[in-house]
This record gives C-alpha cells, structure tokens and sequence, in this order.
C-alpha cells in the first residue's frame, strides 16, 4: 500500500500529473479544490473513491483512492477539529483507521491551532487510536517550535501516540530524534534557505510487521508546484 500526502498549495487540478507519477494507492491532499473544480474524468483521472472536505470551495483537503481501497467519514467527525479526518479505510482484505490531517490556524482560540488542534483531536478521538492507526497529513509543527503558548505540544502529540505504539515513520526509520530532522518537507516562501519538517505519517507498530519505507520528495523536482514536497510512505 502506497500512501502519499501533499500540500500543494492550491489549483491540485494543474498540478496532479507529477503526483500521480508516483502511483498512490491513497493520496492525501491539503489545500485542494472542490470536486467540481477537480472534474473527474475531463481534467483529473477518476479515482475509485474520493472525499473532499473544506469551508471553501478553493482550499480543503481531498483524500483519494487510486486503488480498491474505500473510505468511510466516520460518524464520531467533529467539525471542531477542523482539518483532521477520521476514515475507515477498507480494501485488499484489510480495514484500518485513517487521519487525514491539514492543521490549521484557529482565530477564536489561539492556545488551540496547529499542533494545539491536533493534541485536542487526538485526544477526543482517543478510542480510535489502536493497533490499525494510520495518521497522515501537514501538521504544521515541528518539536523546535515547543516553546509556544498552545493546550499540547508537538512533543505531547508524539508521546501520546507513542504510548499507543503509534510511532512516526521517518523517524523510526532514519533512526533521528523529533526536532532534529534532516530532509525537510517545507520550504518557506518555496525559499530553499528556509527548510522546515512539518509533515508526518505515524503508523500503529502492528500495521508495520512486514515492513515500510518513507520518502521525503527532492526539493528540485517539486518546488516548481508548491513550497512543500510530497511524503511517500510504502507498508507492506
């Protein structure tokens, strides 16, 4: 199974061929366009199954299958955390639960945005955290970053998860400590001097029993779309 999560900064449906190269399974995009925007079948291939979620018409986020997997917007949703989707993913003779995450900014409370909306999250959503977890997504958030005022630190996501046995992909597999991240996956203002890590996949330890490998796309080949590149995470 192929995952691959993208924040392409706007107009998906100008930009899809070069992330479509990679042949996702699942594809998870951050500030994508409305499926009328996408048009399925005159601009962007029809995918098998697609779910689209976003206050505005230009800018959500839109999870997609280019495989036989199925997903299911699970009815314990709350808007309140607005972008982190829970999915029941189903396909290949398996079932699994998906976050597809987009953390944003919160006007009305600022203790409670980014990473803040993601440790409220994960904390509601605390009985869906098992051994088939995967959580994917722009987190906008990085441990370097713990020192501002928020309800929960990246630090406090990452313990959390970890007592769930739900760990981060890169990290297990390139053996560096949260912080201290060497392949970045945001450039500010696509400004190659300005290199941040902000997005992530964790995975329950169960779901990688028979093996994984993640990638963080090459600065050169994606900057031209987007000031993030893609993360590609293989479970076998």
């Amino acid at each position: 199974m192929r995952l691959i999560q993208w924040n392409c900064q706007g107009a998906f449906r100008t930009k899809y061929q070069n992330v479509l190269s990679w042949r996702p399974d699942i594809l998870v995009v951050a500030e994508c366009e409305n499926k009328e925007k996408l048009k399925f079948g005159q601009i962007l291939p029809e995918p098998k199954d697609f779910y689209w979620y976003g206050d505005s018409n230009h800018k959500g986020i839109g999870v997609f299958s280019y495989s036989d997997y199925k997903f299911e917007l699970m009815n314990t949703f709350n808007p309140e955390y607005r972008y982190i989707l829970p999915f029941k993913v189903t396909g290949h003779d398996t079932t699994f639960t998906l976050f597809a995450i987009w953390a944003m900014n919160n006007k009305e409370n600022r203790d409670a945005r980014y990473i803040g909306q993601i440790w409220l999250a994960i904390n509601y959503y605390s009985t869906l955290l098992d051994d088939k977890t995967v959580l994917i997504g722009d987190f906008n958030s990085n441990k370097i970053w713990d020192y501002k005022d928020r309800v929960g630190n990246h630090s406090d996501v990452v313990d959390l998860l970890n007592q769930k046995k739900i760990i981060s992909l890169y990290h297990d597999q390139n053996k560096v400590e949260q912080g201290k991240e060497k392949e970045p996956t945001l450039y500010m203002y696509r400004n190659k001097e300005k290199p941040y890590h902000i997005d992530y996949c964790f995975a329950s330890d169960n779901l990688l029993k028979n093996g994984y490998s993640f990638q963080v796309g090459a600065y050169e080949n994606w900057i031209e779309y987007s000031d993030h590149t893609p993360i590609i995470v293989d479970i076998k």
